[in-house]
């Protein structure tokens, strides 16, 4: 199988998710370009750096993108749309585009027209479902072909050829199961530290009582508090179906407080019973899961407690 896509033009190839891509691309072979308005970080291992806007490309980018076999759009939503439209008469006739776009609704629509007017032109939308400093290997990353070709395809093998397991979607598939995984998730973690947040307890004193599920939430927390505010901003407002998941989470808590408020032991355990129902065949797979992954909590709690 083809490991090697060509001329590779990365724009935002300095930020997390392009320099991912960049580095890992380059390392199997291709011929990299990042285009980028910030440089890159000197441990980034790229053949080549232009700085310039993908949007509003000057002579030096245009003459990179028009010998680029493949243009990967690691940007923001509206960067990446204005670029999609301007791009048109720049792109070889036969180039695959791809974005990495966390919402598909708006932007593959757009990849769309393009490959409409552009010929041969391919066209892929992904979206790495982890954060770039986990890598490739062991994640997902949704796609969905908006048209198919032999680059789209080499670039699906060289993922997995990484680890990565590609999983094919439509836009509104993938919107709606975002909405659900992602923006579900966030809302979740985002709402429990705002909760903690009016109960005013000590973290000190907190961390040092904290059962392991409680330990896992603080870990996400810290994770999510600490991350790029643009990502999870574009989650929970770009995402279409993501109002209705969190309208589902405030439901869900009402619906808990209801149940204990009213003193219905019983009806407590059928919600429960319920939500293993959920879950389906998969509920033990998930239990062992999470014994693993409390267990790794509470055996790095104890490392750092005996340092």
């Amino acid at each position: 199988m083809n490991r090697v896509v060509g001329r590779v033009v990365v724009a935002g190839g300095s930020g997390s998710v392009g320099s991912l891509f960049a580095e890992r691309l380059h390392d199997s072979g291709s011929d990299v370009v990042i285009v980028d308005r910030t440089v890159p970080a000197p441990t980034q291992n790229v053949a080549r750096f232009v700085r310039g806007d993908i949007s509003d490309p000057g002579a030096e980018v245009a003459d990179v993108v028009r010998t680029a076999d493949v243009v990967l759009l690691c940007v923001p939503e509206p960067v990446a749309l204005v670029a999609i439209g301007r791009l048109v008469g720049t792109l070889r006739p036969d180039a695959l585009i791809v974005d990495t776009l966390s919402v598909k609704s708006t932007v593959v629509p757009a990849l769309h027209a393009v490959t409409t007017i552009a010929g041969e032109a391919e066209a892929l939308s992904l979206n790495p479902m982890f954060a770039p400093s986990l890598g490739f290997a062991g994640h997902p990353v949704a796609s969905v072909v908006v048209r198919d070709g032999r680059r789209g395809r080499a670039l699906a093998d060289l993922m997995q050829h990484w680890g990565a397991r590609v999983v094919t979607v439509t836009a509104d598939e993938h919107d709606r199961l975002a909405a659900a995984a992602q923006a579900l998730t966030h809302a979740a973690v985002i709402g429990f530290g705002a909760a903690l947040a009016e109960l005013n307890v000590d973290i000190a004193d907190l961390d040092r009582i904290a059962p392991p599920p409680h330990s896992a939430l603080l870990a996400l927390l810290a994770r999510i508090a600490s991350g790029a505010p643009e990502v999870y901003w574009d989650v929970q407002a770009a995402n279409p179906y993501a109002p209705a998941a969190r309208r589902a989470l405030s439901r869900g808590v009402a619906q808990l407080s209801d149940v204990v408020e009213d003193g219905e032991a019983k009806a407590f355990g059928d919600l429960l019973d319920r939500l293993c129902g959920v879950l389906g065949p998969l509920r033990g797979a998930y239990r062992e899961r999470s014994a693993k992954a409390l267990r790794a909590i509470t055996t790095d709690l104890t490392k750092e407690t005996v340092k």
